[in-house]
């Protein structure tokens, strides 16, 4: 088993993971004391598959694509020597390490070195989100290919050049969906209509101008997919209206043929690797319960970005991955002082000892 000792572990090698190494690092921590640990094979996390425009205004005042802000992370972190273990997928935290000020440890595993041990001071929790699936919605129909969840559409268009169909049918009206939408239809797609449950869109209404009123793309509001239809590809859903309890209105549904379904429906903070450590998850937000220091219910183990709740904009999630940064080195710092004072009073009160005993 190949093991590490660090101060500072920093769980996710997206924008959160990114910045609080760096402030971790600003704060005088040694770059060979700070381990990024990601399972992707490259930093930078969902950036890389974000490849329009509108991140950066707050932290560079900048209008950047995603993988031009997670580029610039990317190079402050490896001009820092920050190491960090891609391709590797942390197992658990033991909850049963970690208290009075002894060290954690990670458990982890890659192709490359197997199973690994991280002793660390300090964690930082930067594992981002995930989508919703369609078993969270509960849509009745068969399973035929053809759904995917946006995220995945967009890493299938964005990353590895692939068009996962031609006639789209988008559900909810989150940004990742309005923003497949338009990219969809530069690629040549057909997308018919984008259906939200809801009176209200929940993406930003910028990304409705540009994405959908641009394009003749209509928004259906209080409408919900509710049977899909086909069996080994998908042939196409039925929508209805809902009323105001969200339950459909008999005699609205309308068949719409597709051949591609995409979900975005929704964000859920990254948890499970909390959940090993104990750590306490709020219902509210889906992620742990953290302090004004970004510190959760465990001593030493620190939570920021969509881990902890869905950010609208990376630059917010950048601000609190540094603030959690700091707290992360003041922590391990603070241990340190606690230390050197005892071993001290303990070499004080040896010295005193042995001159008594003369």
């Amino acid at each position: 088993m190949n093991k590490y000792r660090v101060d500072i572990a920093v769980i996710g090698g997206g924008p959160a993971g990114l910045a609080a190494a760096m402030s971790a690092h600003e704060q005088g921590i040694h770059p060979s004391k700070i381990l990024i640990i990601e399972r992707d094979n490259v930093l930078g996390g969902i950036l890389n598959q974000c490849i329009h425009n509108g991140f950066g205004l707050h932290i560079f005042k900048k209008e950047l694509t995603g993988p031009e802000y997670a580029q610039r992370y990317i190079d402050m972190v490896e001009g820092a020597d920050i190491h960090c273990l891609l391709n590797t997928m942390v197992l658990n935290i033991d909850p049963k390490t970690g208290e009075n000020g002894s060290s954690y440890k990670i458990y982890a595993t890659s192709m490359k070195e197997g199973v690994i041990e991280v002793s660390a001071k300090a964690i930082v929790l930067a594992m981002g989100c995930r989508e919703r699936p369609r078993g969270a919605l509960n849509i009745p129909g068969t399973r035929p290919s053809g759904i995917y969840t946006a995220g995945t559409a967009q890493r299938l268009v964005n990353v590895e050049g692939k068009m996962p169909g031609k006639n789209f049918v988008i559900l909810g009206s989150g940004d990742i969906g309005l923003i497949m939408a338009r990219r969809l239809t530069f690629e040549g797609a057909k997308v018919h209509c984008v259906a939200e449950i809801q009176p209200k869109s929940g993406g930003l209404q910028r990304n409705i101008a540009q994405c959908l009123d641009d394009f003749d793309i209509p928004l259906l509001l209080s409408h919900t997919v509710t049977e899909i239809h086909g069996k080994e590809r998908l042939e196409g859903v039925t929508i209805t209206k809902v009323d105001e309890n969200l339950k459909p209105i008999e005699g609205t549904a309308k068949y719409w043929p597709c051949d591609t379904l995409l979900l975005s429906v929704g964000l859920i903070p990254e948890n499970e690797v909390s959940k090993t450590a104990e750590i306490e998850i709020l219902d509210s937000t889906g992620g742990p319960e953290v302090d004004e220091r970004l510190e959760t219910s465990r001593k030493g183990i620190f939570a920021c970005g969509n881990v902890v709740h869905v950010h609208d904009l990376v630059d917010h999630v950048t601000e609190q991955a540094y603030a959690a940064g700091r707290s992360a080195a003041e922590y391990v710092k603070n241990a340190e002082c606690v230390k050197n004072a005892e071993c001290v009073k303990k070499a004080e009160c040896v010295k005193k000892e042995e001159t008594e005993n003369n």
